[in-house]
């Protein structure tokens, strides 16, 4: 639960609130409500699909089970790989500009150095870098609930000015929710990278799908919380042109500096690219024990039991990546790449579904959800084509 709530909550939240307020303004809470309930339909698959496939190459592995193709696996598998290797090298280039905050160092050997840094972490052992990535995440947590604190006065108006939240007639305010809600999706991604360590959890066909839906649970609670505290304290369109709101709210409210807001969000980065490097290599670890890779690259240390080779592959091709791109660029190509993943996800599960609908002893849902999962996850994958050609 806590790998998950790593990468799930990471530093999109303490950046995505001003952006939230700009497009939805006091809707935004409801943006947030919407998002999670339209991430929760593909989480739910995925939470099914790992009780049922308990291995690694998560998406690689439902593909195949659903498709019976072992192409489409392979594409789908260096899918996954690309789209934890690009975010990966997204957030360390959004690490070293936080870092241009705190310490004097050029681009390239920030990038140099936090890449190695994590790959000395990650080659570890999965005990070790969870533990880490636990700690790191329960700081984060820790981040929000101070913010959250703080911003008491605020909440405390909310029973006199709910009214404000939610839009009656204006279509103008619906839309503000919808578009709000496709913003906030992309902060609910991550669950999916915890079936990439099922191999290496006890009790995988329950602590798994249960992890997947609680960690879903618990960020939907945090963003609505902190949305709420926000709007109530800062009229939206001031949040909208502030470029660290979460901040800015810790400052609204405690008259001092938010340093420590800020050396959170500097943390909640590292620990997500350090999350989407593990699971990158572990992806190639179970497609190379598949054989569908070379063989060496399932090698597994004897002392550390992680795949050294895998993970030095990793944390190349992410070095090259972030040494090479742009944030905007990168996180851009990550949304995409996961849409498609998401959308070929539950289409596999409604297949797997006609052969084997009711499997005892796992957690099942019904067909409804993946039907709409794929929908949803479709219907942003044309959106975000549509807009890359109006572009």
């Amino acid at each position: 639960m806590l790998y998950g709530l790593g990468t799930t909550i990471g530093a999109g939240i303490y950046a995505l609130v001003g952006e939230m307020a700009g497009v939805a303004g006091y809707y935004a809470p409801l943006s947030f409500l919407l998002a999670s309930i339209m991430a929760a339909l593909t989480a739910m698959s995925f939470a099914e699909l790992s009780g049922r496939y308990p291995r690694c190459a998560g998406a690689a592995l439902y593909v195949k089970e659903g498709f019976s193709s072992q192409r489409l696996s392979v594409v789908v598998g260096f899918l996954v790989i690309a789209a934890g290797l690009v975010s990966a090298a997204a957030i360390i280039n959004g690490f070293t500009a936080y870092l241009g905050e705190f310490a004097v160092l050029d681009r390239t050997t920030a990038i140099v150095i936090v890449t190695l840094v994590l790959a000395a972490v990650a080659a570890w052992g999965i005990a070790e870098s969870v533990t880490i990535a636990a700690f790191v995440t329960v700081v984060e947590i820790g981040g929000l609930l101070l913010v959250i604190g703080v911003s008491y006065s605020g909440l405390t108006e909310l029973p006199a000015r709910w009214h404000e939240m939610v839009p009656s007639s204006d279509t103008g305010g619906w839309y503000g929710i919808y578009a709000g809600a496709l913003l906030a999706f992309y902060a609910f991604i991550g669950f999916e990278d915890m079936v990439e360590v099922a191999e290496e959890t006890r009790q995988v066909r329950r602590n798994l799908p249960l992890g997947i839906m609680i960690t879903l649970g618990i960020t939907t609670l945090l963003y609505m919380a902190v949305m709420l505290a926000a709007v109530m304290s800062i009229p939206p369109d001031q949040l909208a042109q502030s470029q660290v709101p979460l901040a800015r709210l810790y400052e609204h409210h405690t008259g001092g500096d938010a340093d420590i807001i800020s050396l959170i969000g500097l943390f909640a980065l590292i620990n997500g690219a350090l999350i989407q490097m593990i699971m990158a290599s572990r992806v190639l670890y179970g497609m190379s024990s598949r054989r569908l890779l070379p063989a060496m690259i399932s090698t597994v240390n004897r002392r550390t039991q992680t795949p050294l080779v895998a993970t030095a592959l990793t944390t190349i091709a992410v070095l090259l990546l972030a040494l090479g791109g742009t944030l905007a660029s990168l996180a851009e190509a990550t949304s995409l790449i996961m849409l498609v993943i998401f959308s070929l996800v539950n289409l596999s599960l409604l297949r797997v579904k006609r052969r084997s609908p009711e499997p005892e002893g796992l957690i099942v849902f019904p067909a409804i959800v993946p039907l709409l999962g794929f929908v949803v996850s479709a219907g942003f994958v044309v959106s975000e084509l549509i807009s890359l050609f109006r572009v």
